[in-house]
């Protein structure tokens, strides 16, 4: 069961994107920081999106459930961490992003299972309570088609093939639309407005 005690211990116990990555091994972290470098070159985010997160007046919490060794979490997280960067902890509407093992957080990781399995990346969103508010993992709605389309195809990839820039930008908006639901989620719920008089 997933409860607000089991969250905020969690959540205490989790890093920062940076040095999370700093955990990898170095063949590890230069996969992470060589996918965060070429999302950010060929999928800039937009003045719009940026415009966005900039916007939001309510705390978020995220905890993300990952694995350094994981390509998934390679090709996500990072385009989360950039989401998170637009609205720091100094900000009214920060975003608190944190990054922890997925078998290191085992007990979170088996109360939040998706399908019956362990999912890395899971993200766990989160009030400033740290009620629970919502989970997406292990993939994106894009990440999921574009594995559809190669899996279920005529042919399969290979390995280590790079990401078009398409697909870049349209797994960072599947990321930013559940971040901006939970977002007005917050933004609208009648324990925060009571709070904070709005």
């Amino acid at each position: 069961m997933i409860t607000n005690s089991l969250l905020q211990s969690t959540f205490e116990q989790a890093l920062a994107f940076a040095k999370y990555v700093a955990t990898a091994t170095p063949h590890q972290q230069h996969a992470w920081n060589h996918f965060d470098s070429l999302s950010r070159e060929k999928a800039p985010l937009s003045p719009a999106q940026i415009a966005l997160v900039r916007s939001f007046t309510r705390r978020v919490n995220i905890l993300v459930l990952s694995g350094a060794w994981c390509g998934d979490c390679v090709h996500q997280c990072p385009l989360l961490q950039q989401l998170g960067e637009l609205s720091p902890v100094s900000s009214v509407g920060m975003i608190d992003l944190r990054f922890i093992d997925r078998d290191e957080a085992s007990e979170l990781a088996h109360a939040a299972m998706i399908c019956g399995g362990l999912r890395a990346p899971t993200a766990i969103f989160m009030n400033e309570d740290f009620d629970f508010v919502s989970i997406l993992g292990d993939r994106s709605l894009t990440r999921y088609r574009a594995m559809a389309a190669k899996a279920l195809g005529a042919s399969c990839p290979l390995p280590g093939a790079p990401v078009p820039a398409d697909e870049i930008a349209a797994t960072r908006q599947d990321w930013l639309n559940e971040l901006e639901r939970v977002h007005l989620l917050l933004r609208l719920s009648p324990k925060l407005r009571q709070r904070y008089g709005d």
